[in-house]
């Protein structure tokens, strides 16, 4: 291990000290109770098993054999759980030949941040995590399962069914994941096409015609944002079949994986090789996470989402420690939007496997951490394939594929890794750098303040942006109204910065996995409605973002600052935020709801 991020898992252990023993201390008491059938009343066993077939019953409850749950993000609206329609057939008939059984136990929601971006409902997405955490504790409250499957892909899908299973610690647990739609229109040309619209220069047929081109099919949007970001962390835990992450969902190799999923979640659950997730994910397996996510340039959704992971299994983490390790980790890939690249191309260059294997080898990863596959961490740099009917994993190239897409740790496009940690005046913030142009990581310009993303696009259409200014869009946090993504802040912004102005954008909301080119410093906190610094800004302050240096500040003379009163939310956008679509449910989340970088929790 690097010295340095040895040093910084030490701290975290340390930290984390007092809530890891507590929460390990009730996963070994459910440990240790007798299995499901045999605890529970004849009535309750009665209830759980009244629909399997005859011969399941006798399995599950005279033979004793393992009854596995299965929690399902399906839906058809969401391209990437569309194929997860057919998945419990399949799982239910592997169950089978494994002499065991199978339940759904129960579904979880998921919705579609592309359908909601910019609308009421993108509201309600980042809450949709603790939701889904919530509706995977209901299906596994019935407590008669021996191992978990978890299906999910997307972006708050992941982080809440890997939340809601950290609170059943107690039981194996794999993810199962569906893979990425095939290649379409490339990314770059579907964001020059916005681009353009924004501008006016085509109209919505064109851009209709785009955006369909671009998502087309069945499996995951093909752009590096916070769902594939998902399916790399999950990889680097240990919590997927090695490998499995990136195959198409049609592709003959997606059903063995599937089913080999249900012979892991076996096998970890039997004697000496039992590994409930809850001992599994632990410091180090965080740790690897935050270094994937680094070194592939991830989504910056992941510096609120794997906190709350972190925090369900007892350990403490913070933006401190990503700046730490990011300080200590290389870049070893581009896929859009740090590059041209899809997920297509980077798993066709080698991908996580390729990616992995050379974290471990440049002693940037904990190899000896448990994990679903009996070959541990070391697993992870084989790739999957089919020998007639039999899976096996095959040794990638010594060299990359693709140098433009993965390379050598001996050879990364960078040093260091693509998120940085920004402080000062403003509060504590983050910023992906690594889509963003050298000559950008500086940007010393003139406040414009808004208080939504509806008002920047009316002054970009009026025509009053051009010019170097900084964009503060504030009261977007968790708290005023449930943290939004600003993606569509990224079209116009980039019509301007491609006109040659110094743009960037400072804001207490989030931006979307596929956060680019524009320095945009988000996250921050504390956020406007908590009377953080951003509600002191006024037009005409300057702002200094300074990426290379971790700086975000505002050239106001202290006296001035401290005497300057603090906006407040208007009383027509708090009952705008507060209602409507659904709004009035997740009152009590934003009330409740902890700081981004304590990962927005809503159950602490």
């Amino acid at each position: 291990m690097k010295p340095a991020i040895a040093s910084i898992t030490d701290r975290i252990r340390e930290r984390s000290h007092a809530t890891r023993s507590a929460y390990l201390s009730r996963v070994d008491k459910l440990i240790n109770r007798p299995r499901g059938s045999d605890r529970m009343g004849c009535a309750n066993v009665a209830h759980a098993f009244a629909a399997l077939p005859a011969n399941d019953k006798l399995r599950v409850v005279a033979e004793r054999a393992p009854n596995i749950g299965v929690v399902t993000a399906y839906n058809d609206m969401l391209s990437a759980h569309q194929p997860y329609e057919g998945f419990p057939a399949i799982l239910r008939d592997e169950a089978h030949r494994q002499g065991a059984t199978l339940q759904v136990a129960g579904g979880v929601p998921a919705m579609c941040d592309g359908v909601t971006q910019g609308l009421p409902g993108m509201e309600m997405s980042l809450f949709s995590r603790d939701t889904i955490a919530m509706s995977t504790a209901i299906a596994l409250s019935h407590d008669v399962f021996d191992g978990a499957l978890l299906l999910g892909v997307c972006d708050k899908i992941v982080p809440g069914l890997l939340i809601g299973a950290l609170h059943f610690g107690h039981l194996p647990c794999v993810f199962v994941p569906a893979g990425p739609m095939s290649t379409g229109l490339s990314n770059n040309e579907k964001s020059k096409v916005r681009e353009k619209f924004a501008q006016g220069q085509v109209g919505r047929d064109e851009l209709l015609a785009a955006e369909s081109a671009a998502y087309h099919g069945p499996g995951t949007c093909t752009f590096y944002g916070t769902a594939n970001s998902n399916q790399m962390l999950l990889e680097s835990m240990g919590l997927h079949v090695p490998g499995s992450a990136f195959v198409h969902p049609h592709a003959t190799l997606r059903e063995a994986l599937t089913r080999e999923a249900l012979r892991r979640v076996l096998a970890i659950g039997k004697g000496a090789h039992f590994q409930p997730i809850g001992k599994l994910v632990d410091e180090r397996t965080i740790v690897n996470a935050m270094v994937a996510l680094l070194a592939t340039g991830g989504s910056t959704n992941h510096l609120i989402h794997w906190v709350a992971v972190a925090r369900a299994a007892g350990i403490l983490i913070d933006w401190t420690d990503f700046s730490d390790l990011s300080a200590n980790v290389p870049l070893l890939s581009r896929v859009y939007p740090n590059g041209s690249a899809d997920v297509n191309q980077f798993q066709a260059a080698g991908g996580p496997s390729f990616v992995l294997r050379e974290l471990l080898a440049a002693g940037c990863l904990h190899p000896d951490v448990a994990t679903i596959a009996s070959g541990g961490m070391a697993a992870y740099g084989d790739v999957p394939a089919l020998d007639g009917e039999r899976l096996v994993w095959q040794r990638l190239p010594a060299q990359s594929r693709d140098e433009s897409v993965v390379r050598l740790a001996s050879a990364p496009f960078s040093e260091t890794g693509g998120l940085k940690l920004l402080t000062g005046k403003l509060g504590r913030a983050v910023i992906k750098v690594s889509a963003v142009p050298e000559d950008r990581h500086v940007v010393e310009a003139p406040a414009r303040v808004f208080e939504s993303q509806e008002a920047l696009q009316v002054a970009f259409k009026a025509g009053e942006l051009e010019r170097d200014f900084v964009a503060v869009v504030r009261f977007q946090g968790p708290n005023a109204n449930g943290m939004p993504e600003l993606h569509k802040l990224t079209p116009p912004l980039g019509v301007l910065q491609g006109k040659g102005f110094k743009v960037a954008l400072v804001t207490d909301g989030r931006m979307s996995g596929a956060s680019g080119k524009v320095p945009a410093a988000i996250h921050v906190s504390p956020e406007a409605l908590a009377g953080g610094p951003l509600a002191k800004v006024v037009d005409g302050d300057i702002i200094r973002l300074d990426a290379v240096h971790g700086v975000l500040d505002v050239l106001v003379d202290d006296a001035t600052w401290a005497a300057r009163p603090v906006a407040t939310i208007r009383p027509e956008a708090a009952k705008d935020n507060a209602h409507g679509l659904g709004r009035e449910l997740f009152a009590g989340m934003r009330k409740n709801a902890v700081s981004a970088e304590e990962g927005a929790c809503t159950w602490l």
